[in-house]
């Protein structure tokens, strides 16, 4: 008797389709190294990129810190293992994955110990949970998404050359509504990431501990932050009874802009990373986006509100006892001010866009950003309130994301053609730093120097095939910029 044609071809089907089902993912399990460099091809400047490969990588949001307390790691998030998160190397370029249980939101990495917390969806329901998509899913869903998203803030007046993922200002992975209870997880990577190296793994219970659970009637949401002290998170909510909370007389805000987005009211609450007890902030009249804290002041929060571009007043600073709520910067109508960063313990750099030409329709965010008043990477000190412009591009978006050393000397910011600008703050001298991106890519480089304001770290597409994936990638400081001497090293 011949063989049935089904039975010829199930072991082959079969082996075929074992083969395309992933390992169990492991936290601990390490990844080689991917570690290259590239000279810019336009500056020269050298491109170290930690990352090569098209898996799905993306930095943490440049509000955050981006390398572990020792200096040596960076996390990330990346679909090397769906839904996780990992951490590389800087000197050897190895990989290891740091989550296995998914997470929502912002990745936030202590800077005075080996902890990294998230928070987490403890029904199963969060980011990085269920089946791993194929590579040929992931790719129509990230084209799909990248049409929906081009198609959205084209309608919204976004130019062409800004478009991108995070044009509404994002800020981590598993973006989307609150699902239940969430946890926030203290993972120890001191632990985590010797027992990988020698290859003595535990279960993922030996190196993660669960802080609290924020009840579900709080509707958290994945915006969190780290204090200073590291005892304590800050993360947005949106329960029901937030407008009972209001101070007296505050206007909820109704949705703004051409996006929707903006309509209040949102709050903001504490959970102490020891006890679990949960603490109430504040409340205001509109939606809460991209919360950060002073990583040096302990108590003191920095928040925006988030229209997915323009806002009627955008950035809001607060202390962790409700106290002190204001506007950080307070804007004019023809400014549009965007992407707030903490970067020394006295300063915030914003940027004021001015990538309208005069007179351009506004396409439904007002008169904003066109250069008849000024614009550029603003730099707010906390303290006595004053602004200065750092520096801006004498043509183009002007600069967009943006970020400072922690020391005073140095400024950084992209712009919509994903260049990456440096910039001396004591004798205002601007450079060029690099081009090492495409316009294409599925999002901007968002710059974030490192602790001792040596190195500057950016997403990028300049390696990808498709010209949208993106790779981790560390620029350095010009050694001859870092060989400059004033008489202070801090600004006056």
């Amino acid at each position: 008797m011949k063989p049935s044609p089904l039975l010829k071809w199930f072991p082959a089907t079969v082996v075929a389709l074992v083969m395309c089902v992933p390992a169990v993912a492991q936290i601990g399990r390490r990844f080689p190294s991917e570690k290259k460099i590239v000279h810019d091809p336009v500056t020269g400047v050298p491109l170290t990129f930690l990352t090569s490969t098209p898996a799905g990588d993306s930095k943490i949001y440049q509000t955050h810190n981006q390398w572990t307390a020792d200096g040596r790691w960076i996390i990330f998030r990346s679909s090397r293992v769906p839904g996780q998160a990992m951490a590389v190397n800087e000197e050897t370029g190895v990989m290891v994955q740091v989550t296995d249980k998914g997470y929502t939101g912002m990745l936030c990495i202590a800077r005075r110990s080996m902890k990294l917390y998230v928070m987490r969806d403890p029904s199963g329901g969060g980011r990085g949970r269920g089946a791993a998509p194929t590579p040929q899913a992931d790719a129509a869903a990230t084209a799909a998404q990248a049409a929906a998203a081009a198609a959205a803030q084209a309608a919204a007046g976004v130019p062409e050359g800004a478009r991108g993922g995070s044009a509404g200002g994002g800020g981590g992975g598993g973006r989307g509504g609150p699902r239940g209870p969430l946890q926030i997880v203290e993972v120890n990577l001191a632990t985590l990431l010797a027992d990988s190296e020698v290859g003595t793994l535990k279960d993922g219970a030996a190196y993660e501990r669960v802080c609290g659970t924020v009840p579900a009637e709080m509707r958290a949401g994945g915006d969190m932050a780290l204090d200073a002290s590291e005892d304590v998170a800050y993360f947005r909510v949106s329960g029901p009874d937030l407008a009972s909370k209001l101070p007296a007389g505050t206007k909820i805000a109704e949705r703004y802009g051409p996006r929707g987005m903006g309509a209040g009211p949102a709050g903001l609450a504490s959970m102490n990373l020891t006890t679990g007890e949960i603490k109430f902030i504040v409340a205001v009249g509109f939606q809460i986006g991209h919360v950060q804290t002073n990583p040096w002041v302990p108590g003191e929060i920095v928040f925006c509100w988030e229209t997915g571009g323009k806002a009627p007043q955008r950035t809001w600073t607060v202390m962790a006892d409700g106290t002190g709520l204001r506007p950080l910067y307070p804007e004019a109508d023809y400014e549009w001010v965007t992407h707030e960063a903490v970067i020394t313990k006295d300063e915030v750099a914003l940027a004021i866009m001015g990538h309208r030409k005069p007179g351009a329709p506004d396409q439904g965010w007002g008169n904003s950003a066109t250069r008849e008043h000024p614009t550029g990477l603003a730099i707010v000190n906390l303290r006595t309130r004053e602004m200065h412009l750092a520096g801006q591009t004498k043509s183009g978006s002007g600069l967009w994301h943006v970020n400072g050393s922690a020391d005073g000397r140095w400024a950084v910011g992209d712009d919509f053609s994903r260049g990456v600008y440096l910039i001396d703050r004591h004798t205002g001298e601007m450079i060029l730093l690099s081009t090492g991106h495409k316009p294409s890519a599925q999002d901007h480089p968002h710059p974030t120097f490192n602790a001792d304001g040596t190195r500057i770290q950016i997403q990028s597409a300049l390696l990808a095939d498709d010209n949208r994936s993106m790779n981790i990638c560390v620029i350095p400081v010009p050694k001859a910029w870092l060989a400059r001497t004033y008489d202070s090293k801090r600004v006056p």
